[in-house]
């Protein structure tokens, strides 16, 4: 079931299209993720998809909710962790989800069982009454996320949920974040720099210069502009003669050679064809990395718009 259409959305700044043409579709329950370098549309897109900016033209329905109507009722429908930590620094982390819980409970009893609620789910309950601005990096961004689920939101949008943790501290989250959609079905959007996280993503969206540029599962969209690199090392001269004639592409340099697959097992049949000789060798397999610049022909790089 599609729980978020966007059609031929388009945004512009002056005489800049930030989006030009865009279409897609977010099923319910799917870890999606959303792609682009600078200047690319994609945090435009994120914008208006949060209500928080107007689009010059297209139509977009959220939970059948349609945008620029039901503005309220999507809003309800969503939570949003910001790349940028928006809590206050003055207040515990408490005080900070029971005003946030006010958004949206009107009793007092709600709003506590809210936050008591959200706080357990997160296990942050031992960072109640903390500043928030004492905390660190990783603990904030774990009360971050229990300010945008404590209403129970269907779609939760990650706005570069992990930039600047640590590796353990983006293990954490990133474990959290999981749970929460296997546990409550929620849809997760993700914008994100670190390719490695789109891994596990049901489907990949990829925009440059306004456009959508290549879509689909990370396994598709590997297969499709990637290879595999079948690493050999040897300092054999008479194999690497041998490997001259062979009808791959490859690269052959002073202690290894590396040769380009179109499918792993083309790796069971070179290997079959260095019987008996003394060679180390290793698969390495596509990454996301290797297809945004493939698709793009630029590094991801930090955007502005």
């Amino acid at each position: 079931m599609k729980i978020i259409e966007v059609s031929h959305l388009k945004k512009a700044y002056d005489q800049v299209q930030a989006v030009n043409d865009v279409s897609f579709y977010v099923n319910e329950g799917e870890f999606f993720a959303f792609l682009g370098s600078n200047g690319a549309g994609k945090s435009t897109t994120i914008h208006i998809l949060c209500t928080l900016l107007k689009p010059d033209d297209g139509y977009i329905t959220i939970k059948n909710y349609q945008l620029n109507k039901d503005d309220t009722k999507i809003r309800q429908s969503i939570g949003i962790v910001f790349q940028n930590h928006v809590l206050d620094d003055l207040l515990t982390v408490k005080e900070n989800l029971i005003t946030r819980a006010s958004l949206y409970y009107s009793s007092y009893q709600e709003i506590q069982q809210a936050v008591q609620n959200v706080m357990k789910d997160l296990n942050i309950e031992k960072y109640a009454h903390r500043l928030y601005g004492t905390l660190s990096g990783g603990q904030k961004r774990c009360c971050d996320i229990a300010r945008a689920v404590i209403h129970q939101p269907q779609i939760l949008f990650l706005d570069e949920p992990t930039t600047g943790l640590d590796p353990q501290n983006k293990r954490d989250v990133w474990e959290i974040i999981m749970r929460l959609q296997k546990q409550n079905h929620m849809t997760i959007f993700l914008t994100t720099h670190y390719m490695e996280e789109t891994n596990h993503a049901d489907y990949v969206v990829i925009m440059d210069e306004g456009k959508i540029v290549a879509k689909g599962t990370p396994l598709q969209l590997k297969n499709r502009y990637t290879y595999e690199r079948f690493i050999i090392y040897t300092q054999d001269h008479f194999l690497k003669d041998d490997i001259k004639a062979w009808p791959y592409e490859k690269d052959i340099y002073e202690d290894y050679i590396v040769i380009h697959l179109h499918h792993t097992m083309e790796a069971y049949q070179i290997l079959q064809q260095c019987q008996n000789k003394n060679i180390d060798f290793e698969v390495i397999k596509g990454t996301m990395e290797d297809v945004f610049i493939a698709v793009t022909g630029k590094e991801l790089e930090t955007c502005s718009y």
